[in-house]
């Protein structure tokens, strides 16, 4: 059994993951910033804890994460006002990385996109530049932390039914249901040898634990 703590507790993608991690024994919390969502995540296995991860300095969220074997940022502002996306998923993000070294855990999962880097090629007049700008820098800053990481970057998102199935050699622009992804990141967590990578991936033919073993 391991302790997991997933930021963001109330995503589409967290309350996918939180019963599949539920169900095989591990114990499961997730972070939420409204007490109203507290019943979405005890159903879907969790238990809630309400705090700001906007708000909490890194010592704040050192505190947070302390005690857990791994954390999952699957957290987000939603996009919107590029402010805030900037405040949530560059700065907060940075800091629950840098709160997860304070504390002493040792794995960190982070959600993120297919295409995300310096060079993701998205214009600054375009919506989405502040959230690529903003994964850009958090995933650099978690891939130089000295975690045991992993980077999520699926392709565009469905609410399809998953298949179990994903591509990671040939990802393309391949949409893909937000239920694989949960599955991915359950994979991973359970999967020592995808720590230190970024695995890329969309929709396609390989059964997940198979696809993230040889990614």
């Amino acid at each position: 059994m391991s302790r997991i703590l997933i930021l963001g507790g109330h995503g589409k993608i967290a309350l996918l993951l939180a019963p599949l991690l539920a169900a095989r024994g591990d114990e499961v919390t997730g972070v939420i910033r409204n007490p109203d969502h507290a019943d979405d995540v005890a159903a879907a296995g969790a238990t809630s804890v309400v705090a700001d991860l906007e708000s909490l300095d890194v010592h704040g969220l050192a505190e947070l994460v302390r005690g857990h074997d791994a954390v999952v940022w699957s957290a987000g502002a939603g996009g919107g006002v590029p402010e805030r996306t900037y405040a949530v998923d560059r700065d907060a993000a940075i800091r629950s990385i840098d709160a997860a070294q304070e504390a002493g855990v040792p794995r960190y999962v982070m959600v993120s996109y297919l295409g995300a880097g310096p060079d993701h090629g998205v214009p600054e007049d375009d919506s989405f530049f502040a959230y690529a700008e903003s994964k850009a820098a958090a995933d650099e800053r978690l891939r130089g932390s000295g975690l045991d990481y992993t980077i999520l970057a699926p392709g565009p998102l469905t609410l399809d039914d998953p298949t179990g199935l994903i591509d990671v050699a040939d990802p393309g622009d391949g949409r893909v249901a937000r239920a694989d992804v949960a599955a991915v990141a359950a994979a991973v967590l359970a999967d020592p040898s995808t720590g230190r990578r970024t695995i890329a991936f969309g929709s396609g033919a390989t059964p997940i634990a198979d696809a993230v073993r040889g990614a």
